[in-house]
């Protein structure tokens, strides 16, 4: 285990001006109490998600993430089952006992091919393939803030009751949670509290597109390209001609539908016929009934481009998630406890950083947005439900109430999955808003265990949105955790 970084504690509580603000009401005396506990371990807390910004780890790779959150968890007497539903890097932690027990969801996976120093221009790192590109190494570290803050509170109230702080890997394309779901792990939960980095403050009760990846593979003949192409059977073929098909198919599927895709592997040299070829590919729909019926003509145009160009295909599904099932309830409970919280107030020095990295998107998000909305919290709205992503939350949301939000942890204007996300995510910008989610979080869970009929409340309106007859299955089949997807 590698110690915490002792100069960036001291660097981050040197640059941590301006606390975060809060919003009127102001909280009550307990949780006022609590959340001067979190702020106090702020540089803490920073330190833990530098590290694993450093490490920057891909999907079940992340075994220096996972195994340093667990031992902040162990350190407060969280009872740590490591290991989980055949995932090397997937861990629950309890505390407590008895009911209502309330959970809550980390992430640590990077992205690869997006290493960034944090500075506000495009610096990539030498040597370094991947990065945390969607925030996940402050929403691993800010939730572990969040469960140890409510087991602080069980201890000091008396309460009784759990807290769980599940650890879950490779929600970049891995489904980590799928599994997590399918072994039981969320079984006697009563509610689970999650969040996200975003360039914006919000717990509306949105939701997400289901999702199906897989990797087709193509093996053909190999032969010399010029002397005798006759010989060859080339891989590379049935993976075009497959693109080509499912290409034309999007004129002829619902229009709400996405469909992407990248080859991994098209051969080596031009002058020799390939003899195998891969291509990964991702559909997307908030109706998983459709995605699975787009899903079967994925799967029959690369049929089809094996029997075209003589080669044959063998397909492996990676992964497979539920759309969120958003529950307003719980979002309205949340969205109070994000309006007291308040959001991100930058210091000069952060501002000059925002502006800097702002002149990197463009004209149609440099002028409009401004750095000075990192500060708001918007306004609760059911209007627009659906995001353009798809995550394996989907999935814990169809085994117990699930609610979550997202905090200005990016510079607003910036889009996940960017370099400009890696940046700020590595600044005294990212933690500001790890930290308002960790407080979020804690709040709406001292709420929770305070008064069991908003679970009541919210578990009548789950059923309700399942359906009397739902029956879980996954997306993804019986198959084991991809566990070498990344490699």
């Amino acid at each position: 285990m590698n110690k915490l970084n002792t100069q960036w504690i001291g660097l981050l509580a040197l640059t941590l001006l301006g606390p975060v603000t809060f919003a009127q009401p102001k909280a009550p005396k307990d949780q006022e109490s609590i959340l001067t506990g979190l702020e106090s371990k702020t540089a803490h807390y920073g330190a833990v998600a530098k590290q694993i910004w450093d490490f920057a780890e891909v999907g079940y790779q992340e075994v220096k993430s996972s195994a340093l959150l667990q031992e902040e968890l162990k350190k407060e007497g969280f009872a740590v089952q490591a290991s989980v539903a055949g995932i090397p890097t997937a861990f629950v932690a309890t505390y407590g006992s008895g009911k209502p027990v309330i959970g809550i969801l980390a992430e640590y996976d990077a992205l690869p091919g997006l290493a960034q120093e944090a500075t506000p221009e495009r610096k990539p790192i030498d040597g370094k393939k991947a990065g945390h590109a969607c925030g996940h190494h402050l929403f691993g570290t800010g939730s572990v803030a969040s469960a140890i803050a409510v087991k602080n509170w069980l201890q000091k109230s008396g309460k009784s009751g759990t807290v769980k702080l599940y650890g879950t890997p490779a929600e970049e394309g891995g489904s980590g949670k799928v599994y997590m779901v399918r072994e039981g792990l969320f079984n006697g939960t009563d509610v689970v509290l999650h969040w996200h980095p975003g360039d914006s403050n919000g717990a509306d009760p949105s939701t997400s597109l289901a999702n199906i990846s897989a990797k087709f593979r193509f093996r053909g003949i190999s032969a010399h390209a010029a002397g005798a192409p006759e010989r060859g059977r080339s891989a590379l073929d049935g993976v075009e001609a497959m693109n080509h098909m499912v290409n034309m198919m999007r004129e002829h599927i619902p229009s709400d539908t996405r469909v992407h895709y990248v080859i991994t592997k098209g051969g080596e040299a031009p002058n020799v016929v390939p003899d195998f070829a891969e291509v990964y590919y991702y559909a997307r729909n908030k109706n998983r009934e459709i995605l699975q019926d787009v899903w079967k003509r994925i799967v029959k145009a690369a049929e089809g481009a094996a029997l075209g160009t003589d080669t044959k295909m063998e397909v492996e599904i990676i992964g497979g998630v539920y759309n969120v099932l958003p529950i307003e309830s719980l979002s309205r409970l949340m969205h109070k406890n994000l309006s007291m919280v308040g959001g991100v107030t930058y210091t000069d020095e952060e501002t000059r950083f925002a502006e800097k990295i702002g002149e990197t998107f463009g004209a149609s998000f440099g002028s409009i947005r401004k750095p000075q909305e990192a500060a708001r919290v918007g306004t609760f709205s059911t209007n627009d439900p659906t995001s353009g992503g798809s995550t394996d939350v989907g999935d814990v949301s169809w085994a117990v109430p699930t609610v979550g939000m997202r905090a200005a942890t990016w510079v607003p204007g910036t889009a996940a999955h960017s370099w400009q996300a890696v940046a700020a995510g590595g600044t005294s910008i990212g933690v500001k808003g790890m930290m308002v989610a960790a407080k979020t979080l804690t709040l709406t869970a001292m709420d929770l265990f305070n008064d069991p009929t908003l679970i009541t409340k919210a578990r009548a309106e789950w059923e309700e949105l399942r359906g009397k007859n739902f029956k879980y299955e996954a997306l993804l089949g019986p198959r084991k955790p991809a566990l070498d997807y990344r490699k």
